[in-house]
């Protein structure tokens, strides 16, 4: 699998990256993960703009979805479109999300509209995991697995059980890293730079890569030491652009 970060920013873009978007591919095939503000951006660099076989959304906060929306002109109204209906995995209530956001209407004739519940299913050639994690709205952290390699990508969540066994031997472990270290953080809701380490130790992954850090608002250097010292294995901060082969 090839994992392209076509966005990482936390909670609402930065300067130098939009909001959380994912790109997974194998197989000529290639799975949205999330579709955050700006990422669409992302996605003309970094692949052809029609490319996209499904998107999975893994929760309905603004910074993980907007672009589905403006997506939907693509889809719609390209001039050799219209183009057919794209799968599209969210939780209960994303049809009517997005289309409330959108503003016009229904976006069946866009999207064919799939409900997540905690199990696993296959997207085109990938096994997909999801399961409930900590976080005030339905929110599912998601493991993707092809050729006997596994990605486990977090959502946003604050530490968890579930977190714990969909990363387990990841060879890849996307991970949010939110909140400062030692601050007075919010319950239940993000993980701070230790806590992804922990969680990253706690499940035994072979690579950790910290992502949608709030850049305005905490240390990224002081993130990336707090999950370094609790995780043996290597540590990066994604970035925007970055690809890893998994």
């Amino acid at each position: 699998m090839r994992l392209t970060v076509l966005g990482c920013a936390g909670s609402f873009p930065g300067p130098d990256s939009p909001c959380s978007s994912y790109l997974v591919e194998a197989d000529d095939f290639r799975l949205l993960l999330d579709f955050g503000t700006g990422s669409l951006s992302g996605l003309q660099r970094y692949a052809s703009l029609t490319s996209v076989d499904a998107i999975l959304l893994t929760h309905l906060h603004a910074d993980h979805i907007l672009d589905a929306c403006s997506y939907v002109v693509v889809r719609r109204y390209a001039p050799e479109g219209p183009y057919p209906p794209l799968p599209l995995y969210g939780p209960a209530g994303t049809a009517a999300r997005l289309a409330g956001a959108y503003g016009e209407g229904s976006l069946e004739d866009v999207y064919t509209f799939h409900d997540l519940a905690p199990g696993t299913f296959l997207i085109g050639p990938f096994s997909v995991t999801v399961d409930r994690v900590n976080h005030p709205v339905e929110t599912y952290g998601v493991r993707v697995e092809h050729g006997g390699r596994a990605l486990a990508y977090s959502s946003d969540t604050a530490p968890c059980d579930a977190l714990i066994r969909l990363a387990q031997g990841a060879d890849l472990f996307l991970c949010e890293a939110s909140y400062p270290d030692g601050g007075d953080n919010p319950p239940d809701l993000h993980l701070t730079g230790r806590e992804a380490g922990e969680a990253a130790s706690k499940a035994g992954v072979a690579r950790l890569v910290l992502t949608h850090l709030v850049a305005a608002w905490a240390s990224e250097a002081a993130s990336f030491a707090a999950a370094e010292a609790a995780f043996a294995g290597p540590v990066e901060v994604a970035r925007f652009g970055a690809r890893y082969e998994v």
